[in-house]
């Protein structure tokens, strides 16, 4: 017992060391919502306090919505980020169940394959991408946002590992139950793999609700802006300066993912468990 027991000096160092971490990693974010609520005379003080003198936070987040359509960015980021997440579980628990469980010729070579395709960045694919949008006459639409990133090979990998934990007898038992292979991965695989889907629907709508190249390159029409988009626009217009709005913009726009990943951080940390198991 007492060789498992961490000594008490190492247990401290390695919070000392998290906490460190921690507070490099939080630091922006704390700046930023203090200059979300300061006076413009306290955002250009030479003085560094996080709690302003003279709290200003109604006028900045009044401006912040009012100088830009923020809330229509914001919808749009929620109709993309959604849209896209529902496509890639659509294409990827099939696929991830196929890789998984069934028994076919080359199986781990396209395995192997989908492995591959996590090595190419999507700034590589970009160019011939945008030239087939422009061949299909779909830029500047919300079909160019989201039909790029339908198929997600992560998830597909993300959902390959979690259905590799889920026990044969289960599969067979609905087999014998007359279901078929794609009533099992909807009415069996589906409701066990909630917690890998909630982790995999993290990393998307992050990834995606964040995204700035794709939505610059493929968007001319403002009203289509995403929310990254939206705030190099507050940025680009005349309240550029302005450094207590556009605080205030980037908080409200980063505030419902931090909502989100809060809500469900329990789920996020099973997924990622389970599926390192295999």
């Amino acid at each position: 017992m007492s060789a498992r027991q961490t000594h008490p000096v190492a247990s401290v160092a390695r919070h000392a060391v998290l906490l460190a971490g921690a507070t490099v990693i939080l630091a922006p974010f704390v700046w930023m919502v203090s200059t979300s609520v300061k006076p413009p005379d306290e955002v250009f003080s030479a003085e560094l306090h996080l709690i302003p003198k003279n709290f200003y936070g109604v006028e900045n987040y009044r401006e912040a919505f009012t100088a830009i359509p923020l809330v229509r960015y914001m919808l749009n980021g929620v109709i993309v980020t959604a849209s896209i997440f529902a496509l890639q579980v659509l294409i990827a628990l099939p696929a991830a169940y196929a890789l998984a469980k069934l028994r076919f010729l080359g199986r781990e070579t396209l395995f192997a394959l989908v492995l591959f395709c996590l090595l190419i960045p999507p700034h590589a694919v970009a160019i011939p991408v945008y030239l087939l949008f422009y061949k299909l006459g779909i830029l500047d639409s919300y079909a160019a946002l989201v039909v790029p990133w339908t198929i997600s090979v992560f998830g597909i990998f993300l959902m390959r590992q979690f259905f590799k934990t889920v026990p044969d007898d289960l599969i067979d038992a609905a087999r014998m139950d007359g279901i078929g292979e794609f009533g099992i991965v909807w009415r069996v695989m589906l409701p066990t793999a909630v917690p890998a889907l909630v982790a995999f629907g993290i990393f998307s709508v992050v990834a995606h609700w964040n995204d700035y190249f794709w939505p610059l390159i493929v968007l001319s029409s403002q009203e289509l802006y995403t929310p990254p988009l939206g705030v190099a626009a507050f940025r680009n217009e005349e309240f550029g300066n302005a450094y207590g709005p556009l605080m205030a913009a980037a908080t409200v726009i980063i505030a419902p993912l931090v909502l989100a990943f809060l809500l469900a951080q329990r789920r996020f940390i099973e997924g990622i468990a389970f599926t390192g198991m295999k």
